[in-house]
């Protein structure tokens, strides 16, 4: 009688431990794959890790560039020429998109700036965007963008973005800004 009590004891210490080191798989799970976000068709979703509700844990989020804006090739076909050895402001893309709002909720958006050159020789400096009066809820490093006048702003504080490269930052503000190349200076 007593080997079977300290048996089903045992039994009981193994199943909480197997219920703590699923929770713990659980966990580990979520803080990998991040934060619930709000499922949103301007987003393109990577596969969900799990669902629930309206909410899906991704790895990450890619951001859409929306039809009815400026791809910045100067005609309205559509279609950017990014292959050759020529360095212009086609070279760069903005993307943004909507992302998690702030506490109080104001909308936030993430905006992402890549230099898409292809080849070794197009560093992109003094990159300049059509942002109209840009301004934000939450602080951006002056840096990474800022506005230097109406319709005026400057990434990377001027400073050369090589091929490949990418920077992102966030606003908050009650609408999204429309963001677009004005210029470039090719080195």
């Amino acid at each position: 009688m007593n080997s079977l009590f300290c048996e089903l004891n045992l039994f009981k210490v193994y199943l909480v431990q197997g219920f703590a080191s699923m929770l713990i798989i659980v966990f580990f799970v979520i803080s990998t794959y991040g934060a619930l976000e709000p499922v949103n068709e301007a987003v393109i979703q990577e596969p969900a890790a799990f669902s629930k509700g309206n909410y899906t844990a991704t790895a990450r989020t890619l951001l859409a560039l929306s039809v009815d804006e400026d791809n910045g090739d100067d005609n309205d076909d559509g279609y950017m020429n990014r292959i050759g050895a020529t360095c212009s402001k086609d070279n760069i893309l903005v993307f943004q998109g909507p992302t998690t709002p702030l506490p109080n909720g104001i909308p936030t958006y993430t905006v992402d700036i890549q230099n898409t050159c292809t080849s070794g020789s197009c560093s992109i400096s003094n990159i300049h965007l059509s942002c109209g009066w840009f301004s934000s809820a939450r602080l951006i490093n002056p840096r990474v963008f800022r506005r230097i006048g109406y319709d005026d702003c400057l990434v990377n504080d001027g400073e050369p973005m090589n091929p490949g490269d990418c920077l992102s930052f966030q606003y908050a503000n009650s609408f999204k800004y429309p963001l677009s190349v004005s210029s470039v200076a090719c080195l």
